[in-house]
């Protein structure tokens, strides 16, 4: 009956004050607010209706509805993520294009990675790794899919969106080095500072990589294990969400590239810095939590 909904509205209202969680504001078509209460599941409703009890019940749950609907509108366009891991890679392609001849770089590529991990993707020469690590550090785009980082898509940014993620939230570790010549270790790892919004001491950092008593040498004054150990610190004094090393012992013996990747490992375990290493050298997949195989890709015969 008419009377039994506004006792219930009336119950409703009484007992408001003593509910004080409640959900997000929903705002429905009609300008209704509707604020959900989490532990007894009651709603308060601010209807514009007059003396209509009954829509002063079912109007919540019409908002409700409404917003579920939406929600799941959103969700199947994509404008709505689940969540997954630290970094998730769905079914990303990245295709170069020569003239009429496409060159598939990475093709459906998937994976997660969750945080604080040590990951090493594995595979032959032309198996699309630094392409990957490249669209995973923004310094490429990928032609479909999705790459999602903490929680981000963050293939819908925008040229400056990506230079922010670059700089804020990326560390490169390079296969080469690429320190400049005319700086000391310690001037290589400032000089990337200057751009960071919350970096670490630059001197703390190369003593914790081992180099405490070569911060003022200049690079040909180092060996190739040093001068990547200065690679190393200057990709950590950032600050960085997640490392990523392009073939990091590609240009280093054995045992140097041991201890580097003893550098890496440790450095992971200890910072909680989420490590991905690109590498063909099956041997160092024992000493990651993740191994990913990249295989190459084979145009299918005109056959098929």
């Amino acid at each position: 009956s008419t009377q039994g909904y506004s006792s219930a509205a009336s119950d409703v209202y009484k007992r408001q004050d003593r509910n004080k969680m409640f959900m997000p504001d929903l705002v429905c078509k009609r300008g209704n607010l509707v604020q959900r209460n989490v532990r007894r599941g009651l709603f308060h409703t601010k209807c514009s209706h007059k003396n209509s009890s009954s829509r002063l019940l079912f109007q919540p749950l019409i908002c409700y509805y409404n917003y579920s609907k939406k929600f799941m509108q959103d969700k199947n366009r994509g404008d709505v993520q689940e969540m997954a891991g630290f970094v998730t890679l769905k079914d990303v392609r990245k295709i170069y294009k020569m003239g009429e001849v496409e060159i598939r770089a990475v093709d459906g590529i998937d994976f997660e990675i969750e945080k604080g991990e040590f990951a090493v993707i594995v595979g032959p020469s032309g198996a699309g790794k630094t392409t990957v690590l490249n669209i995973l550090g923004g310094m490429d785009t990928a032609t479909s899919g999705l790459v999602q980082i903490d929680g981000t898509d963050i293939t819908r940014f925008k040229a400056r969106q990506l230079t922010s993620y670059r700089r804020d939230d990326i560390g490169f570790v390079f296969q080469f080095y690429n320190l400049i010549q005319n700086l000391t270790a310690l001037e290589n790892v400032e000089l990337a500072l200057q751009i960071c919004k919350d970096p670490l001491d630059a001197e703390i950092v190369l003593k914790e990589v081992g180099l405490g008593d070569r911060m003022k040498n200049f690079p040909a004054q180092l060996s190739g294990g040093e001068q990547q150990r200065v690679s190393i610190a200057r990709a950590l004094a950032k600050n960085p969400k997640i490392l990523l090393c392009d073939e990091p012992t590609g240009a280093l013996d054995y045992n140097t590239g041991k201890a580097i990747l003893k550098l890496l490992q440790d450095t992971c375990r200890e910072k909680g810095v989420t490590v991905i290493l690109i590498t063909h050298n099956s041997a160092i997949a024992p000493m990651a939590d993740r191994v990913i195989h990249c295989l190459l890709y084979t145009s299918p015969s005109p056959r098929d």
